[in-house]
């Protein structure tokens, strides 16, 4: 097959460290807000000009390689061919051979196990990385025209959306003052591997490159040296399988007769919410919900899917369920008119789950120094505790910092069993938050890095995203609030960070994109210290691992 697709003009040759991702990154976000723009307009011939334009934008194909191999966490992980680019000549040479018409024929994929909470393993397709560039390249393409007909009610895998926003719409349809009581908890069973292809190729409609995506959808895996073929399903680890996905997977609202007036608000019975396969539906009695779940295995059943046996029930709200890391459930108060009030907690798994991460890692580490313990342990704290803040974890944090601190005295205890309890206290406790009365943070007193304490995170509400919004709208009141998104996500970062983002508008200053687009951040700066520079907020900013790297190269 030849990628009639993503043929640009030649170019002699891209000189990566030179790269303009400032004007990059713009070409390709007007190009996506275009589409965006077209496909509500419903102007179809414009739409498919403007992804054929896209997908042979030479912007598009430098961002797509990138992404494949500086920002993704797979980009030193080879495929069936083994090829890998970590250096800044081999990704010129990659963006060079994108951009020329070449015979290519997508490769299978390389299939690996990676474990899962439940003990079992998930299955994983890696595709060579030719194929993931050209699947970059085409979800640049295919993904602002869906995001234009998605359903506000799915969160999963989309830009802009995450799973906080599926909790808290959750929450509002599950107020004690609402009339929903009852639950329908619902799993797909082997959703990415069992999605009917035919269905999917019939979704995707005529898209200019939809014959490459069934090349892909049909290119199988080789697992072991042996080679099998894929008569269903997209595979795990294909950089456009979650979005695939979602299209295979929209119009669940449609199915269940859920409707909204004027204002966006729901009409009828039923809410349903849905993070890539994981889904729940709210109804008003037990019936409603038996018949929704009938309704649902015959809607999933021409996708070719199929309900979880194990994984799907139906509950009533008093009892709870877990969702997203999450429990939620109505408890008893007197206070309330209605007599219950509605928590989200961290769900036992979670918890558990990261009782028994950390308890490695200190096992792990118990020979190392404090330091080398911390910088390893800090980045799980900060990450659980910023997820699980948005519920109801005051008590859960302050439970957990006890536990830490038990293991912080064993860990003493064990690298000084000679030492009395006063000793080791001097050594490895002490006040380094000078923020908090605290005497007990554990740390070294020779750097000050300290162990970070659950309870330092604040509790705070989660702001549901509007409607169907997305990023790709180029409506100004929407561009305006994923701006101040911005800024609640900065409360994410440590608070030096944090100030340093404020300072530059939480946007790196290097290619103009907001900060918190999933790159690694690295702290810069603007006067070196080998001439003078000092550690003060005036002279640091905060950016891309990428701009770093092009700071330091040359004049960005």
């Amino acid at each position: 097959m030849t990628l009639t697709g993503v043929n640009v003009t030649n170019k002699n040759y891209t000189h990566w460290q030179s790269i303009d991702w400032q004007k990059a990154n713009r070409i390709v976000k007007n190009l996506r807000r275009r589409i965006f723009k077209a496909t509500r307009e419903k102007r179809w011939k414009t739409l498919r000009n403007l992804q054929r334009l896209l997908m042979k934008s030479y912007s598009n194909i430098l961002l797509a390689v990138r992404r494949c191999t500086q920002i993704n966490q797979g980009k030193r992980t080879p495929g069936v061919d083994g090829l890998v680019v970590l250096n800044p000549t081999g990704r010129g040479i990659l963006v060079d051979s994108l951009t020329k018409f070449i015979p290519w024929k997508p490769l299978p994929a390389k299939r690996v196990y990676i474990p899962k909470s439940n003990g079992k393993k998930r299955p994983l397709g890696i595709p060579t990385l030719i194929d993931r560039c050209l699947q970059a390249i085409v979800k640049n393409s295919l993904e602002p025209c869906w995001e234009a007909q998605f359903e506000g009610i799915s969160y999963g895998f989309r830009p802009g959306r995450s799973a906080h926003d599926a909790l808290e719409k959750i929450f509002c349809g599950l107020r004690p003052n609402g009339r929903k009581k009852w639950v329908v908890d619902a799993d797909i069973q082997g959703c990415f591997d069992n999605i009917s292809h035919e269905f999917l190729m019939d979704k995707i409609g005529n898209f200019p490159a939809r014959k490459l995506i069934q090349k892909w959808l049909k290119a199988g895996y080789v697992e072991k040296g042996a080679f099998h073929t894929t008569e269903a399903g997209t595979p795990q680890g294909g950089i456009v399988s979650p979005l695939l996905a979602n299209i295979a997977l929209h119009g669940m609202e449609d199915a269940l007769g859920i409707k909204y007036d004027k204002r966006g608000q729901i009409i009828g019975n039923r809410i349903v919410v849905r993070y890539a396969d994981d889904f729940v539906c709210l109804c008003e009695t037990f019936e409603d919900a038996q018949l929704a779940q009938e309704q649902l295995k015959l809607w999933l059943g021409q996708r070719g899917l199929q309900l979880s046996e194990s994984k799907t029930r139906i509950v009533h709200i008093t009892e709870g369920f877990d969702f997203l890391g999450f429990n939620i459930r109505h408890y008893r108060d007197s206070n309330s008119k209605s007599g219950y009030k509605l928590l989200t907690k961290p769900s036992k798994k979670a918890i558990k789950e990261i009782r028994d991460k950390l308890r490695h890692l200190w096992l792990k580490y118990k020979s190392n120094s404090v330091k080398e313990l911390i910088s390893v342990l800090n980045p799980i704290i900060r990450g659980w505790a910023n997820y699980h803040r948005k519920g109801v974890a005051r008590k859960i944090f302050e439970s957990l910092d006890q536990w830490m601190h038990k293991r912080a005295r064993r860990y003493a205890k064990r690298k000084h069993p000679n030492k009395n309890d006063t000793w080791r206290k001097q050594k490895y406790f002490g006040r380094f938050n000078l923020e908090r009365k605290d005497n007990w943070v554990f740390g070294d007193h020779s750097s000050g890095i300290h162990l970070l304490k659950f309870s330092w995170f604040n509790i705070e509400r989660h702001v549901l995203i509007p409607g169907k919004s997305s990023p790709d709208d180029p409506n100004p009141e929407i561009q305006k609030w994923f701006i101040s998104k911005r800024k609640r996500d900065s409360r994410n970062q440590k608070k030096s960070w944090q100030k340093i983002a404020k300072n530059q508008q939480f946007v790196c200053p290097v290619c103009k994109e907001s900060l918190f687009n999933t790159e690694e951040l690295h702290v810069h700066h603007v006067i070196p210290k080998s001439k003078g520079g000092k550690d003060s907020y005036q002279n640091l900013q905060l950016v891309h691992l990428m701009c770093h790297q092009r700071i330091h190269y040359g004049k960005p």
